[in-house]
């Protein structure tokens, strides 16, 4: 159970766990090879700064994604550490199989609930790969991993525009009958807005009950934060940034990234919202890859003096 702080009209929660997604959803799309030094250095600077949940790579074709061509050899070299929860995202029976052979402990596994979307990004209608998703649950939990459950497009797709909220609903209901440890609603095409997040939300809980809910939330409209804030009144804990604010779907054309980690904890801080992250540390290590990428970085807090950031 979260324990809550505010107005009961506004209820927060007083904790939010950070999902650190760059080394996967951050950089996939990016033309700067990271080689594999480079991205444990920068997994070492969120560790330092108090990132708790990492995403460290997808175990996908690296011809389709070459930045993710590494993946065995980052998990080998990993250092498996105490209370850091280490995820990868896996996408078919091959890639759980890599994943169980590299012995990783948490699994993302999600269908899109568009169906153009899905034929994109797997080849597979959602029913397909739905029923895919479900062998895949179950064969992890099986192996001992922990699973995350999630539904891409959830708040709506760039190409088929809304998408039912019941075509969602199926979804997570499917999921319910193999108990995952956490269901997440991402934002692939960054549609969402917060009267819907929060309609969305409220009708997910009831279907998912007491099981932990996580969003993954991109920034194309410029809502990302707003929605977040409408899913922390909702009793959300659990979201997924990105350092720099890098990131989005290479099978949907002006995906932006994902909201930026450091922005995201900055609001949080000064909302007396606690995430156990040092945000002086994650500016530092934002700005040392920044430099690496040779590009600025979406995130706002990064460019302001003295990082402008505010850690109450």
């Amino acid at each position: 159970m979260v324990s809550m702080t505010g107005k009961k009209e506004n209820m927060l929660p007083a904790s939010v766990a950070i999902h650190e997604v760059v080394l996967r959803d951050g950089i996939q799309n990016e033309p700067v090879p990271v080689p594999t030094d480079r991205k444990l250095d920068l997994l070492d600077g969120l560790v330092r700064s108090g990132v708790g949940r990492i995403e460290l790579s997808s175990f996908v074709n690296p011809r389709l994604v070459p930045q993710m061509a590494d993946a065995e050899a980052l998990w080998e070299r990993v250092e498996r550490r105490p209370g850091l929860l280490l995820s990868a995202l896996v996408l078919g029976e091959k890639s759980l199989e890599r994943a169980i052979r590299c012995r990783v402990p948490h699994v993302g596994i999600f269908v899109s609930a568009s169906e153009t979307h899905s034929l994109r990004n797997s080849n597979r209608t959602v029913a397909e790969a739905a029923g895919e998703a479900l062998r895949l649950i179950d064969r992890a939990r099986s192996r001992g991993m922990q699973v995350r459950a999630g539904v891409m497009n959830a708040f709506g797709c760039a190409y088929e525009g809304a998408v039912p909220v019941d075509r969602v609903l199926g979804l997570v209901d499917r999921f319910m009958t193999l108990s995952p440890d956490e269901i997440c609603l991402a934002d692939t095409s960054g549609m969402g807005y917060p009267a819907q997040v929060g309609e969305v939300i409220a009708r997910v809980r009831a279907v998912a009950g007491d099981v932990s809910l996580s969003l993954h939330l991109h920034n194309t409209r410029g809502l990302g934060l707003a929605n977040l804030w409408e899913a922390l009144r909702r009793g959300v804990a659990i979201f997924d940034t990105s350092l720099g604010g890098l990131g989005g779907c290479p099978f949907i054309p002006g995906a932006k990234g994902n909201i930026a980690t450091e922005d995201t904890v900055h609001m949080l801080h000064l909302s007396h919202v606690a995430t156990g992250i040092r945000l002086e540390s994650l500016v530092e290590a934002s700005r040392s890859f920044e430099s690496f990428m040779k590009k600025e970085f979406p995130a706002m807090i990064l460019h302001l003096p003295d990082s402008g950031a505010c850690e109450s």
